[in-house]
């Protein structure tokens, strides 16, 4: 059946997410929960149905089965079609070989079959850890009348910020003419988002060529856009307004929950013109107690507080029991803080139990040496003992006993 398709999607989600630690033990970095009912991978989907483009390859590698199970049909996401569609897409053998994906310029050669049986014009590359809400349309609008072989969106940091980003020079009508990967002196504060759109006849020639060059790294950034700008091919920076996240550290996730609590950052979730869509819990809609108290707060179906909450985000099944405090924290799905527990500046996992009495986590204000203050994060399935003591800037994977004291 002939399926072409102007632009197919391609969402690079095979990432271990190391910089996570306990939190992508056991699921790859897109599927870490956000934002009281959201998955991180919920934002470029979205994006993507949002935008009119409903052909995605979601490509996996580590720990996908959590990930494979949350997109299911991609029903969520109106993306269960006969005719495209959203497609898991692990490595596989092909005749005698099979291999891990190299690289993501590989993970997309890889996948060259998949791509040609659209037979698209256009193919947009995305990552699948970053939070942000974007119309790829526009962007493909732009490469469209502007020529382009390759268009690289990218966004204004600050310039002492830099060289920790890939940095695009451009001529002033946004023809790029340099790429440097994080330079010690940026001559531009235009960093690349790891969103490309290629025409794709010019990418698939280029992505075999890399594949034969056995000294590549196989990758976008070190490879791909390097070599077509030595071919002096038309290359176009897409400049993007708005909120954009790399969530890939545990300071900067945590500081993405927060965001969604402060009005004065640009981050609508509740937009009813580009919704953000999830799987649902299925759980009741959630429960504040005579004595509760809660300040600032993202309460999701299922919660139950007693407590205190303020300044934090709960997802689904989280509870605060009675005269429990959670405060600057994010409770992942079946959290519990149990009566008269702290939680302060904290990202507690799935299915984590905080027992009575326990502390976990500190007030700035309360540390005196600001070089050992920092997010606690708790990982899934701990248990914190009765009166246990957990200092800031830890990271457990082991449960905790009794009155123990890791402070």
């Amino acid at each position: 059946m002939y399926r072409k398709k102007e632009c197919v999607a391609m969402l690079l989600a095979g990432g271990q997410g190391s910089r996570l630690y306990v939190l992508t033990k056991n699921v790859a970095k897109p599927a870490v929960p956000f934002g009281g009912k959201y998955r991180i991978i919920d934002f470029p989907l979205s994006n993507c149905i949002n935008s009119g483009i409903d052909t995605v390859g979601v490509l996996t590698q580590y720990e996908p089965h959590v990930l494979n199970a949350y997109i299911g049909s991609g029903q969520t996401w109106d993306l269960d079609r006969l005719r495209g569609g959203v497609s898991v897409l692990p490595p596989y053998q092909r005749g005698k070989a099979s291999e891990w994906y190299k690289g993501t310029a590989n993970a997309i050669y890889q996948n060259i079959p998949f791509i040609a049986d659209y037979d698209p014009e256009y193919v947009l590359i995305l990552s699948g850890d970053h939070i942000y809400k974007m119309d790829y349309n526009k962007m493909l609008r732009q490469h469209k009348e502007t020529g382009a072989d390759a268009t690289i969106a990218v966004l204004d940091v600050p310039l002492s910020e830099a060289s920790r980003f890939g940095i695009m020079n451009c001529k002033p009508d946004g023809t790029i003419y340099e790429f440097e990967e994080k330079p010690k002196e940026p001559k531009s504060n235009l960093a690349s988002m790891g969103i490309y759109i290629f025409t794709w006849e010019k990418l698939r020639k280029y992505l075999t060529e890399d594949e034969a060059d056995k000294t590549s790294s196989n990758d976008f950034g070190k490879n791909i856009i390097p070599n077509m700008l030595a071919d002096q091919q038309r290359m176009v920076a897409y400049p993007f307004e708005g909120y954009w996240k790399d969530v890939g550290t545990i300071d900067s996730l945590w500081e993405a929950n927060m965001d969604l609590l402060d009005p004065n950052v640009p981050l609508d979730v509740w937009d009813p013109e580009w919704k953000i869509y999830s799987r649902t819990s299925g759980r009741p809609g959630h429960y504040i107690g005579t004595g509760a108290l809660v300040d600032n707060a993202m309460l999701t179906e299922g919660c139950s507080v007693e407590g205190t909450v303020a300044n934090s985000v709960l997802f689904a099944g989280a509870r605060v029991e009675k005269d429990a405090m959670v405060e600057s924290t994010i409770l992942m799905p079946g959290a519990v803080v149990e009566e008269g527990a702290e939680v302060y500046y904290s990202i507690i996992a799935e299915n984590v139990t905080i027992k009575k009495g326990a502390v976990v986590g500190a007030r700035p204000e309360n540390v005196e040496d600001k070089s050992k203050w920092g997010v606690a994060v708790v990982g899934e399935g701990v248990t914190i003992g009765e009166n246990a003591k957990v200092g800031p800037k830890a990271m457990l994977e082991k449960d905790v006993q009794d009155g123990e004291n890791l402070w």
